[in-house]
Order: C-alpha cells, then sequence, then structure tokens
C-alpha cells in the first residue's frame, strides 16, 4: 500500500531531503499562484484538483469560472508530467454531469484517465460503472463531509468497495484516510491523509508501536512548544519509515 501524505506546504518548509524519496499529495490549489517545488516532478507525487478547497463557501464557489479552472488544472498536469490526479469532485457544486463532462476534457487534453471520486450521491451503480472503466478510482472518506463521518464510525463499510475494485481489476484510492490499525484490514492500494501534521498543534509526538500502527504520544502536562516545525520534521520521519513499511507490507 502506498500512503501519500499531504500537507505539501508543511512538507516544503520542513524537509529538505530527496523529494524521490517520498509519496507525496498535493493540491493544484497550492500551486494556482505558480510557485512549485521538485516535489511535483517526483514519481511518487500525486495531484488533487483543489477543487474540493472551495466548499469552504460553495454559494461563491458555484459562481467561480470552472472552465478556466479547469483550463489550468490541464495546463498544470502537462506542464509537470503528471501520471497521477484527481477528477474535479465537485458535484454538490456543479453536478455530477459537469464532472462528466470536466473528467473528459481532461481525459482528452493530456492522454491519461483523471482517478473519477465516489461520492454517496453517485450511488453503487455508479460506482460499479468507475471501476469497470477506470483503471484507478477513489471515494472519498475525509470527515468534511457526512459520508466520511459515516464510514470513520464504521470503516469495514469500505470493504465492499476495496473488493468490488480489485475484483474489476482496478486500484482504489481512500482519500484522507489513514487509520493505521484499519490500514491492515482495509486493502487499499494507496490512501492520503494529513493526520502526520496533527502533533504539532498540540505537542505530541507520534511513535510506532509493537503492533505496526502509529499513535500519538501526548506532551507533558504544563508544558509549551517551542518549536512546531521541529515537532512536524520529527512526526514527518515517522510517517516517512510508515510509509516504506506499508509499501512493503500492507
Amino acid at each position: 500500500m502506498i500512503i501519500y501524505l499531504a500537507a505539501y506546504k508543511t512538507i516544503e518548509k520542513i524537509y529538505t531531503g530527496d523529494p524521490n524519496d517520498v509519496y507525496i499529495l498535493s493540491s493544484f490549489f497550492e500551486h494556482k499562484n505558480g510557485k512549485f517545488g521538485d516535489y511535483v516532478y517526483s514519481k511518487k507525487h500525486i495531484l488533487d484538483s483543489g477543487a474540493f478547497s472551495t466548499f469552504s463557501n460553495p454559494n461563491q464557489a458555484k459562481n467561480n469560472n470552472w472552465d478556466d479552472y479547469v483550463s489550468r488544472y490541464i495546463n498544470f498536469i502537462k506542464l509537470t508530467s503528471q501520471k497521477l490526479f484527481f477528477e474535479l469532485d465537485i458535484d454538490a457544486i456543479i453536478g455530477l454531469k459537469k464532472v462528466e463532462y470536466y473528467r473528459s476534457k481532461i481525459e482528452d487534453a493530456v492522454g491519461i484517465q483523471p482517478i473519477p471520486v465516489w461520492h454517496k450521491s453517485r450511488g453503487w451503480d455508479y460506482y460499479e460503472m468507475m471501476v469497470e472503466k477506470y483503471k484507478y478510482v477513489a471515494i472519498g472518506t475525509t470527515l468534511a463531509l457526512q459520508q466520511g463521518k459515516k464510514i470513520r464510525s464504521n470503516p469495514m463499510i469500505l470493504k465492499k468497495f476495496i473488493d468490488t475494485a480489485h475484483n474489476k481489476g482496478a486500484k482504489i484510492h481512500g482519500l484522507g484516510f489513514t487509520s493505521t490499525p484499519n490500514l491492515v484490514k482495509l486493502k487499499f492500494d494507496s490512501v492520503d491523509s494529513t493526520t502526520w501534521i496533527n502533533g504539532a498543534k498540540f505537542g505530541n509526538i507520534m511513535i510506532i508501536d509493537k503492533n505496526g500502527c502509529i499513535r500519538q504520544k501526548s506532551k507533558k502536562s504544563n508544558t509549551r512548544v517551542n518549536d512546531p516545525n521541529a515537532i512536524n520534521l520529527y512526526n514527518f520521519n515517522v510517517w516517512l519509515r510508515f510509509q516504506k513499511y506499508a509499501e512493503l507490507n500492507l
């Protein structure tokens, strides 16, 4: 299993090693100003459309110039020779038909299928179509959506999706899912998360326990966090070790 670490901007601040040593997910939204580092050229990079970032203001998002956004997304994919990238899964903003239109437009422009992202509103039949037609699919598990909250409360819901994809010869990505105890049971091909940066918020460090799972070790009470970047770097390296373990063993 491949575990992609998100929070690209934080990684840029703390990590000075070889970009080809780390599986990273970055968002086009993070690069919209035209500035980006060498990580985006790595073979271990996966690109999110960044369109989900507009959900912070759905009403404003409906008025976005999505044609222009998609054109710039396509140009970025071409410029940086991306091989793995997600569609604009913003059904709730522009409707599924428009999402499908943009998905086809991206594929026609770059010659590579975007990774479609299933949401509950699409229904099970649509998921079966996805795994028939696409070599790589994804399912959203973020807590920002009701679907994600339900999945987090009962993660074994995902087993049916994973098994169905694999039975059709497709790979599946779990967006925002790095519950390490569940990764042993749920055989995703890849997942991503920003969990690794949570420790710095509370001054906690992360450790890999004897069961191969990551958990947080709380800081001592009545102590302060003097250097969040140092904590981020420490926790990043723990997750980097876990990446290598997961690639070989999960």
